[in-house]
């Protein structure tokens, strides 16, 4: 089973969601602060990362932006409101997912599980596709730009994968929260849009002018290139 460090201050929040993780065969350690999270981190390395966007010290995203400046960890957002607009700027940077609280343990292992897919290889299709300057290795769930490897977190990985399986074809952002982010009810577009955005800044030569990665207003995304 996956192992989950959960970064959480709120003690009833943290014990109940350890407890319910632990009851279904995770291996779960936990921290109250992002300082001792970071830590906890480097000593435990976890499959995936639950952190509290609500943070005293160091907040979730701040956490979020550490843990990306050299890994591509899991990371899965607990929020208390998901309207909130902290939430857009954790998926910046670089949250997969995000939760709000409280929860049911199998949401949490639901969501957890979904995550964790989207670092599976595909099948029935040629390990590695060129796009223009890039070459995306879908065993490998590599990705390669003029020979030089980019970082990329799970869910920009798997919508890459998931834009590049169907060239010029256009998919809505509940397509995409549906096949990417496994959510079948009607999701959260910021999700997709953050993604994108993110993803866009590691592809794109002009995040702002975009090659690959095309919006279509009114209907949703596809891949290029131009």
């Amino acid at each position: 089973m996956p192992r989950v460090l959960l970064i959480e201050d709120d003690p009833s929040v943290r014990e109940g969601v350890e407890l319910g993780l632990r009851r279904r065969g995770h291996e779960v350690r936990t921290a109250a602060t992002g300082e001792s999270g970071l830590a906890a981190l480097a000593e435990f390395r976890p499959d995936l990362l639950l952190l509290d966007l609500m943070l005293p010290g160091m907040n979730g995203v701040q956490v979020c932006r550490r843990v990306r400046e050299d890994s591509q960890l899991p990371i899965i957002m607990l929020t208390a409101r998901g309207d909130d607009f902290d939430v857009v700027i954790g998926l910046e940077a670089g949250a997969d997912d995000y939760i709000v609280k409280p929860a049911r343990t199998e949401v949490i292992e639901a969501r957890i599980r979904a995550v964790l897919r989207r670092m599976e290889a595909p099948g029935g299709r040629p390990s590695v596709e060129f796009h223009g300057e890039l070459a995306v290795d879908r065993a490998g769930l590599t990705v390669a730009k003029n020979g030089e490897r980019l970082a990329l977190a799970p869910s920009e990985m798997k919508l890459l994968l998931h834009l590049t399986a169907a060239p010029e074809q256009v998919f809505s952002r509940q397509q995409l929260l549906e096949h990417v982010w496994e959510h079948s009810y009607h999701g959260d577009a910021r999700l997709v849009d953050a993604c994108v955005r993110r993803l866009r800044n590691k592809i794109e030569d002009t995040p702002g002018s975009p090659r690959y990665i095309q919006t279509l207003r009114g209907f949703g995304y596809r891949f290029g290139p131009l």
